[in-house]
């Protein structure tokens, strides 16, 4: 049939109708759209669009309008396609009927489907193939004619073009989903693969883990919990986690955490406080309904486990690529914790063996210097004692006095060389300055001490710089023989320089010469992200030092 038996009406209605159509960006949207507009320009009571399935032999959905929803109720399931309906979709034609019952392949009506006896079936055509059938039935005033097919069959290839159209947003915006989804696990990853290769501090490592981790899934809530004995410790949170359950210790026995640890297999759980049995006070959430378990595992042992707690998009719950996509990540994530950890325990190793290499060398100075004069004063006082001479009494005390401020001295200056009070009082600058004239008194060596901060650095910057110093006037003062020390100490933005400077014999760097005190040094330096170099000949040694000082730097100006 032509267009042209349609009125200028039913033209502009179509028009109007076909804009309409096409502005719709969901495909819902636009069935819902074209059943009315099909309805109006038709007088049809009742209107219907059939969706084919992917074989196109059956209807795989099929949405009304005109049945309310207690008879659809009533009625049953939904069509599949048999009887008339099943002629268009071996048939893609228009298909007008007077009265439906008369057709041979009439099957009648279920129980409670309302009476209809007129009928206009056409296909949806997208791009030349069957897509769905529009059914038209019970036109108000008469049987559909013509014009009614007509307007119908435009309305129909209107409404192939807005679905084709609606499906083609709704791809891309689900691409569009997909690229952002895949950005973010991508930052994810990439950000835990940074850290495995440069960050160290296990504590960053942590939060990195769980905000990451979080982001990857869109969770409300992750949880770090790393293996404590024979407890769990919540290590970390990101999102609505409670500040006050980080820290906290609950028994890994008896819950599902334990089961996953145990088995290092990911579990998704369906029913958060029946199935996990942890209190919301232990894990730092509360009202959780949906959860995924995934196990830290590193080279076979089991570090702990990361649990997320309820999607904020979508499903509520988590699925298989959710499960696959947190099970990769909690790899990556178990190599950083690992090695953060690693770290952090070679540090405090480090740390305590040059504790121990501190406390021999006072306790050889006590040793050398302080126990040997006491040992020499409890001598001559004794000596005395036994003479019974008073003159020889006197005399003995008073070379003990002399003696005792000997020693008040020395233990002064190893109280200075322990942690000097002008380091904590009044800065970096007048406590390398006391210990320049301090060595310069008591070696005789001729000491210049220039120091260009500008104000205080962070403490521990100051101490690790007053320790090289310390060290290097002390391996002069012992070691080289020399007349002359240069001191230079210079901030320069965000790093510090040091260099100590003498005329002495000098030494080779590379031997580590016991007692020189340079692995010490060495530790000092690494520990503070910065480097050592030391040039030493005949006549010239240098120790030079460059540390970062970070934020600390904002603070010396």
């Amino acid at each position: 049939m032509q267009p042209g038996t349609l009125d200028d009406a039913r033209l502009a209605a179509l028009l109007d109708a076909g804009r309409g159509l096409v502005a719709q960006l969901e495909v819902d949207a636009v069935l819902e759209e074209l059943l009315r507009i099909a309805c109006e320009l038709t007088g049809a009571r009742y209107a219907a669009i059939g969706v084919l399935d992917e074989d196109r032999r059956e209807l795989r959905r099929f949405v009304t309008r005109g049945v309310g929803r207690d008879e659809r109720e009533a009625i049953g399931d939904l069509p599949r396609g048999h009887g008339i309906l099943g002629e268009l979709i071996r048939h893609p034609v228009p298909l007008r009927l007077d009265d439906v019952s008369e057709h041979p392949r009439s099957y009648g009506f279920p129980a409670h489907h309302p009476p209809m006896r007129t009928f206009l079936g056409v296909p949806v055509l997208i791009r030349g193939e069957p897509w769905g059938n529009l059914y038209l039935t019970e036109k108000e005033g008469g049987p559909f004619d013509e014009a009614d097919e007509a307007a119908t069959v435009i309305l129909a290839d209107w409404a192939a073009l807005a679905v084709e159209n609606a499906r083609l947003h709704e791809h891309a915006a689900r691409r569009r989903a997909e690229a952002e989804r895949a950005v973010r696990r991508l930052e994810a990853t990439s950000a835990i693969a940074r850290a495995v290769g440069s960050e160290t501090d296990l504590d960053r490592v942590l939060e990195l883990v769980v905000k990451r981790g979080r982001a990857l899934l869109d969770a409300r809530s992750v949880v770090l919990l790393l293996v404590d004995g024979d407890h769990f410790q919540l290590a970390a949170g990101a999102g609505q986690v409670s500040p006050t359950a980080l820290g906290g210790r609950f028994s890994i026995a008896d819950s599902a955490t334990g089961e996953v640890l145990f088995s290092g297999r990911p579990e998704r759980i369906d029913d958060v406080p029946s199935r996990l049995r942890i209190s919301d006070r232990n894990l730092g959430v509360s009202g959780a309904a949906t959860a995924l378990l995934v196990p830290l595992v590193y080279r076979n042992a089991s570090l702990g486990l990361l649990a997320a707690f309820d999607r904020l998009g979508g499903e509520p719950g988590f699925g298989d690529e959710e499960e696959r996509l947190f099970l990769a990540f909690a790899a990556s994530a178990a190599t950083a914790v690992a090695t953060a950890r690693s770290v952090a325990e070679d540090r405090l190793r480090h740390s305590i063996a040059s504790a121990e290499q501190e406390r021999r060398r006072w306790a050889r100075e006590l040793h050398d210097e302080t126990l040997q004069a006491l040992g020499g004063l409890q001598v001559l006082l004794s000596s005395a004692v036994r003479r019974g001479d008073p003159e020889a009494l006197e005399h003995s005390v008073r070379e003990a006095i002399d003696y005792i401020g000997t020693e008040i001295e020395s233990l002064r200056t190893l109280i200075a060389e322990l942690r000097p009070a002008a380091l904590d009082e009044i800065g970096l600058a007048p406590a390398i300055d006391s210990l320049g004239q301090r060595i310069a008194a008591v070696e005789g060596l001729e000491v210049d001490v220039d120091v260009e901060l500008g104000g205080r650095l962070d403490p521990e910057v100051e101490t690790t710089v007053y320790r090289i110093v310390q060290e290097a006037l002390t391996n002069v003062a012992k070691h080289a023989r020399a007349e002359r020390v240069r001191i230079h100490v210079a901030l320069d933005f965000d790093v510090v320089h040091v260099e100590v400077r003498d005329d002495g014999r000098g030494f080779d760097p590379e031997a580590r010469v016991e007692g020189f005190g340079l692995v010490g040094m060495h530790e000092r330096v690494a520990l503070a992200h910065g480097q050592l170099e030391i040039e030493s000949a005949a006549g010239r040694t240098v120790v030079r030092a460059t540390l970062p000082v970070g934020s600390a730097a904002a603070a010396a100006g």
